[in-house]
């Protein structure tokens, strides 16, 4: 076999790998209900994005799919960015929730 085909299939055994202990860590760290729901929605919709781009990258002819990067390279980030802004604001609304649910506790 390739040396050139062993590493491709190990460097993406690896980045596979990466990326499910990635999702899997942020949906453990998700704080309550809510926000693991948005984590999960979120990583699915990402991990379908990069599956489509990898799907286009081998199948559009070369040199034309080079011109693919340009897109993800731009989209991806902007995309993490507001996925985990959306997030931030989720638990900010949660824990303004249950800080209000706890003051109405104590008056009651």
């Amino acid at each position: 076999m390739h040396p050139g085909l062993i590493g491709g299939i190990i460097g993406g055994l690896i980045g596979l790998a990466g990326g499910i202990f990635g999702t899997w860590c942020s949906i453990k760290k998700s704080r309550n209900t809510r926000t693991r729901r948005f984590v999960i929605k979120a990583a699915t919709i990402v991990w379908i994005a990069v599956l489509i781009f990898a799907v286009l990258l081998l199948t559009i002819p070369k040199p034309y799919n080079h011109l693919l990067w340009i897109p993800y390279a731009i989209l991806l980030p902007l995309g993490i960015i507001k996925m985990n802004k959306m997030q931030k604001r989720i638990e900010e609304a949660e824990d303004g929730e249950t800080e209000k649910n706890l003051a109405e506790a104590g008056q009651s």
